[in-house]
Protein backbone atom coordinates (compact mmCIF):
# COMPACT_ATOMS: atom_id res chain seq x y z
CA UNK A 1 0.00 0.00 0.00
CA UNK A 2 1.15 3.17 -0.47
CA UNK A 3 2.65 5.72 2.29
CA UNK A 4 0.83 8.26 3.73
CA UNK A 5 1.94 11.62 3.83
CA UNK A 6 -0.85 12.61 6.84
CA UNK A 7 -3.00 9.95 8.65
CA UNK A 8 -5.95 10.49 10.33
CA UNK A 9 -5.92 10.30 14.21
CA UNK A 10 -7.79 6.49 13.37
CA UNK A 11 -5.30 5.41 11.31
CA UNK A 12 -2.27 6.50 13.67
CA UNK A 13 -4.47 5.04 16.37
CA UNK A 14 -4.65 1.34 14.79
CA UNK A 15 -0.92 1.43 14.32
CA UNK A 16 -0.48 2.95 17.76
CA UNK A 17 -2.24 -0.18 19.09
CA UNK A 18 -0.52 -2.80 16.57
CA UNK A 19 3.08 -1.50 18.22
CA UNK A 20 1.40 -1.99 21.78
CA UNK A 21 1.13 -5.75 20.61
CA UNK A 22 4.06 -6.28 19.49
CA UNK A 23 6.16 -5.09 22.04
CA UNK A 24 3.54 -6.89 24.82
CA UNK A 25 4.80 -9.98 22.89
CA UNK A 26 8.57 -8.68 23.06
CA UNK A 27 9.47 -8.94 19.86
CA UNK A 28 11.19 -6.50 17.39
CA UNK A 29 9.68 -4.78 14.01
CA UNK A 30 12.36 -6.64 12.40
CA UNK A 31 11.15 -10.20 13.56
CA UNK A 32 7.55 -10.30 12.24
CA UNK A 33 8.35 -8.59 8.76
CA UNK A 34 9.28 -11.58 7.83
CA UNK A 35 5.98 -13.17 8.37
CA UNK A 36 3.85 -10.52 5.95
CA UNK A 37 6.50 -10.30 3.61
CA UNK A 38 7.89 -7.07 4.44
CA UNK A 39 10.49 -4.83 6.03
CA UNK A 40 11.05 -3.94 9.20
CA UNK A 41 11.03 -0.05 7.52
CA UNK A 42 7.53 -1.33 6.43
CA UNK A 43 6.49 -2.30 9.84
CA UNK A 44 7.52 0.95 11.33
CA UNK A 45 5.59 2.83 8.92
CA UNK A 46 2.18 0.53 9.32
CA UNK A 47 2.77 1.30 13.27
CA UNK A 48 3.29 4.79 12.69
CA UNK A 49 -0.18 4.80 10.59
CA UNK A 50 1.61 5.85 7.57
CA UNK A 51 0.71 2.56 5.42
CA UNK A 52 -2.79 0.60 5.69
CA UNK A 53 -2.71 -2.54 6.73
CA UNK A 54 -6.00 -5.04 5.83
CA UNK A 55 -8.16 -7.10 8.24
CA UNK A 56 -6.12 -10.44 7.22
CA UNK A 57 -2.67 -9.00 8.35
CA UNK A 58 -3.96 -7.45 11.75
CA UNK A 59 -5.36 -11.09 12.61
CA UNK A 60 -2.11 -12.66 11.13
CA UNK A 61 -0.35 -10.51 13.86
CA UNK A 62 -2.67 -11.37 16.31
CA UNK A 63 -1.92 -15.32 16.11
CA UNK A 64 1.78 -14.40 16.19
CA UNK A 65 1.78 -12.55 19.04
CA UNK A 66 -0.49 -14.84 20.90
CA UNK A 67 -2.85 -12.27 21.42
CA UNK A 68 -6.19 -14.28 22.58
CA UNK A 69 -8.39 -11.10 23.25
CA UNK A 70 -10.68 -11.70 20.39
CA UNK A 71 -13.00 -8.16 21.03
CA UNK A 72 -9.93 -6.32 20.89
CA UNK A 73 -8.68 -8.01 17.43
CA UNK A 74 -12.36 -8.00 16.15
CA UNK A 75 -12.20 -3.87 16.72
CA UNK A 76 -8.84 -3.25 15.14
CA UNK A 77 -10.28 -5.11 12.16
CA UNK A 78 -12.88 -3.13 11.92
CA UNK A 79 -10.40 0.11 12.25
CA UNK A 80 -9.14 -0.85 8.49
CA UNK A 81 -12.32 0.25 6.73
CA UNK A 82 -11.77 3.68 6.22
CA UNK A 83 -15.91 5.58 6.71
CA UNK A 84 -16.04 8.41 4.32
CA UNK A 85 -18.26 10.51 6.71
CA UNK A 86 -19.64 14.11 5.77
CA UNK A 87 -16.35 14.94 7.67
CA UNK A 88 -14.67 14.43 4.16
CA UNK A 89 -16.34 17.58 2.42
CA UNK A 90 -13.88 19.75 4.80
CA UNK A 91 -10.68 17.98 3.68
CA UNK A 92 -8.49 20.70 2.05
CA UNK A 93 -10.60 23.17 3.86
CA UNK A 94 -10.20 22.61 7.41
CA UNK A 95 -7.08 21.51 9.40
CA UNK A 96 -7.06 18.23 9.78
CA UNK A 97 -7.67 17.72 13.69
CA UNK A 98 -10.99 18.93 12.67
CA UNK A 99 -11.56 15.92 10.52
CA UNK A 100 -9.97 13.62 12.85
CA UNK A 101 -12.53 14.88 15.71
CA UNK A 102 -15.40 14.76 13.85
CA UNK A 103 -14.55 10.91 12.66
CA UNK A 104 -13.65 9.94 16.38
CA UNK A 105 -17.21 10.97 17.52
CA UNK A 106 -19.13 8.95 14.91
CA UNK A 107 -17.46 6.17 16.09
CA UNK A 108 -17.64 6.62 19.59
CA UNK A 109 -19.58 4.16 21.86
CA UNK A 110 -20.18 7.28 24.58
CA UNK A 111 -19.24 10.89 24.96
CA UNK A 112 -18.19 12.69 28.51
CA UNK A 113 -17.16 16.26 28.76
CA UNK A 114 -15.82 18.61 31.12
CA UNK A 115 -15.33 22.01 29.88
CA UNK A 116 -14.97 25.69 31.83
CA UNK A 117 -14.56 28.61 29.92
CA UNK A 118 -16.98 27.67 27.11
CA UNK A 119 -20.37 26.15 25.68
CA UNK A 120 -19.32 22.49 24.84
CA UNK A 121 -18.86 22.30 20.87
CA UNK A 122 -21.54 20.02 20.93
CA UNK A 123 -24.06 22.53 21.87
CA UNK A 124 -22.89 25.49 20.61
CA UNK A 125 -25.63 27.86 18.43
CA UNK A 126 -24.26 29.30 15.59
CA UNK A 127 -23.93 32.74 16.51
CA UNK A 128 -22.03 31.35 19.80
CA UNK A 129 -19.37 28.95 17.54
CA UNK A 130 -19.18 32.19 15.13
CA UNK A 131 -18.26 34.45 18.09
CA UNK A 132 -15.84 31.89 19.17
CA UNK A 133 -14.01 31.74 16.06
CA UNK A 134 -14.04 35.27 15.66
CA UNK A 135 -11.97 35.94 18.36
CA UNK A 136 -9.01 33.43 17.62
CA UNK A 137 -5.41 35.05 16.87
CA UNK A 138 -4.19 35.17 14.57
CA UNK A 139 -7.99 36.58 13.16
CA UNK A 140 -9.86 34.18 10.35
CA UNK A 141 -10.89 35.82 7.42
CA UNK A 142 -14.86 35.60 6.97
CA UNK A 143 -13.63 32.38 3.90
CA UNK A 144 -12.38 30.35 6.73
CA UNK A 145 -14.99 31.14 9.39
CA UNK A 146 -17.54 29.91 7.78
CA UNK A 147 -16.79 26.52 6.97
CA UNK A 148 -15.03 26.00 10.87
CA UNK A 149 -19.44 26.87 12.14
CA UNK A 150 -20.59 24.87 9.52
CA UNK A 151 -18.51 21.61 10.66
CA UNK A 152 -19.24 22.58 14.40
CA UNK A 153 -23.04 22.51 13.49
CA UNK A 154 -22.83 19.32 11.29
CA UNK A 155 -21.28 17.67 14.50
CA UNK A 156 -23.97 18.09 16.45
CA UNK A 157 -25.40 15.56 14.27
CA UNK A 158 -24.12 12.80 16.83
CA UNK A 159 -26.06 13.74 19.38
CA UNK A 160 -28.82 14.58 17.30
CA UNK A 161 -28.89 12.04 14.27
CA UNK A 162 -30.91 8.47 13.53
CA UNK A 163 -28.42 6.65 16.33
CA UNK A 164 -27.46 9.20 18.66
CA UNK A 165 -24.62 8.54 21.20
CA UNK A 166 -25.08 8.81 25.03
CA UNK A 167 -23.41 12.28 25.30
CA UNK A 168 -23.03 13.65 29.09
CA UNK A 169 -21.08 17.24 30.04
CA UNK A 170 -20.27 18.94 32.83
CA UNK A 171 -20.48 22.65 32.61
CA UNK A 172 -18.77 25.03 35.30
CA UNK A 173 -20.93 28.22 35.76
CA UNK A 174 -17.86 30.36 34.29
CA UNK A 175 -19.06 29.08 30.79
CA UNK A 176 -22.86 29.76 31.43
CA UNK A 177 -22.40 33.35 32.12
CA UNK A 178 -19.49 34.43 29.79
CA UNK A 179 -20.34 36.45 27.29
CA UNK A 180 -18.30 34.72 24.31
CA UNK A 181 -21.00 37.08 21.81
CA UNK A 182 -23.33 39.61 22.98
CA UNK A 183 -26.22 39.27 26.12
CA UNK A 184 -28.75 38.16 22.96
CA UNK A 185 -26.31 35.40 21.77
CA UNK A 186 -25.82 34.01 25.24
CA UNK A 187 -29.23 34.02 26.24
CA UNK A 188 -30.57 32.08 22.87
CA UNK A 189 -27.60 29.62 23.55
CA UNK A 190 -28.56 29.12 27.47
CA UNK A 191 -31.91 28.26 25.91
CA UNK A 192 -30.45 25.92 23.20
CA UNK A 193 -29.01 24.41 25.76
CA UNK A 194 -32.36 23.99 27.91
CA UNK A 195 -34.06 22.68 24.50
CA UNK A 196 -31.53 19.94 24.50
CA UNK A 197 -31.68 18.73 27.46
CA UNK A 198 -35.54 18.91 27.56
CA UNK A 199 -34.86 16.69 24.19
CA UNK A 200 -32.75 14.49 25.79
CA UNK A 201 -30.15 15.09 23.80
CA UNK A 202 -27.55 15.74 26.47
CA UNK A 203 -27.12 15.32 30.29
CA UNK A 204 -26.07 18.62 31.72
CA UNK A 205 -24.23 18.88 34.68
CA UNK A 206 -23.53 22.42 36.60
CA UNK A 207 -20.61 23.28 38.44
CA UNK A 208 -21.31 26.74 40.44
CA UNK A 209 -19.03 28.79 41.77
CA UNK A 210 -19.86 28.83 44.73
CA UNK A 211 -18.93 24.99 45.05
CA UNK A 212 -16.41 23.71 47.72
CA UNK A 213 -13.48 22.03 47.14
CA UNK A 214 -13.52 22.56 43.51
CA UNK A 215 -10.02 22.90 42.63
CA UNK A 216 -10.83 21.64 38.74
CA UNK A 217 -10.28 24.30 36.47
CA UNK A 218 -8.01 22.57 34.33
CA UNK A 219 -9.93 20.16 34.00
CA UNK A 220 -11.48 20.49 30.60
CA UNK A 221 -11.68 17.55 28.31
CA UNK A 222 -13.28 15.52 25.96
CA UNK A 223 -13.63 11.67 26.80
CA UNK A 224 -14.53 9.93 23.98
CA UNK A 225 -15.74 6.02 24.59
CA UNK A 226 -14.25 3.54 22.07
CA UNK A 227 -15.46 -0.14 21.45
CA UNK A 228 -13.65 -1.42 24.36
CA UNK A 229 -12.31 0.71 27.07
CA UNK A 230 -8.16 0.26 25.78
CA UNK A 231 -9.34 2.05 22.59
CA UNK A 232 -10.50 4.85 24.93
CA UNK A 233 -9.68 8.52 24.29
CA UNK A 234 -9.23 11.77 25.47
CA UNK A 235 -9.02 15.08 23.51
CA UNK A 236 -7.30 18.07 25.01
CA UNK A 237 -7.31 22.09 24.01
CA UNK A 238 -4.52 23.91 23.88
CA UNK A 239 -3.07 27.38 22.61
CA UNK A 240 -0.83 24.94 20.12
CA UNK A 241 -3.74 22.76 19.29
CA UNK A 242 -5.90 19.48 19.96
CA UNK A 243 -3.89 16.41 21.93
CA UNK A 244 -5.06 13.09 21.49
CA UNK A 245 -4.11 10.90 24.28
CA UNK A 246 -4.73 7.16 25.09
CA UNK A 247 -2.16 5.28 26.41
CA UNK A 248 -3.63 3.60 29.30
CA UNK A 249 -1.76 5.26 32.10
CA UNK A 250 -3.56 8.48 30.50
CA UNK A 251 -6.52 7.14 30.70
CA UNK A 252 -6.84 5.80 34.17
CA UNK A 253 -5.92 9.86 34.96
CA UNK A 254 -8.85 11.17 33.03
CA UNK A 255 -11.15 8.70 34.47
CA UNK A 256 -10.57 9.80 37.73
CA UNK A 257 -10.55 12.96 36.86
CA UNK A 258 -14.07 12.97 35.62
CA UNK A 259 -15.64 11.56 38.89
CA UNK A 260 -13.86 13.77 40.63
CA UNK A 261 -15.79 16.78 38.62
CA UNK A 262 -19.00 14.79 38.79
CA UNK A 263 -18.87 14.84 42.09
CA UNK A 264 -18.23 18.39 42.07
CA UNK A 265 -21.24 19.02 40.17
CA UNK A 266 -25.27 19.26 40.53
CA UNK A 267 -27.57 16.58 39.48
CA UNK A 268 -28.92 17.21 35.81
CA UNK A 269 -32.48 18.15 37.71
CA UNK A 270 -30.87 20.93 39.73
CA UNK A 271 -28.41 21.96 36.82
CA UNK A 272 -31.61 22.40 34.26
CA UNK A 273 -33.22 24.98 37.10
CA UNK A 274 -30.20 26.34 37.30
CA UNK A 275 -29.44 27.09 33.55
CA UNK A 276 -33.01 28.37 33.34
CA UNK A 277 -32.69 30.92 36.29
CA UNK A 278 -29.47 32.06 34.46
CA UNK A 279 -31.83 32.65 31.32
CA UNK A 280 -33.75 35.12 33.47
CA UNK A 281 -30.66 37.20 34.64
CA UNK A 282 -29.30 37.96 31.14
Amino acid sequence: MPVRSQPTARQARLGAELRRLREAAGLKAREVAGLLSSTSAQMSQVEAGLAGVSEERIRRLATHYACGNVELIDALAAMTIRTQGWWEEFRGVLPPVFLDVAELEHHAAFLREVVITHIPGLLQTPDYARAVFGYMVPELPESEIVPRVEHRMRRRSVITGASPKSYETIVHEAALRMRVGSREVQRAQLRAMLEQIGDQRASVRVIPFDTDHFAGASSAMMYVGGTLPRLDTVLRDSPHGTAFLDAESQLDRFRTLFRKVEKASLAPAQSRDFIHLLTKEL
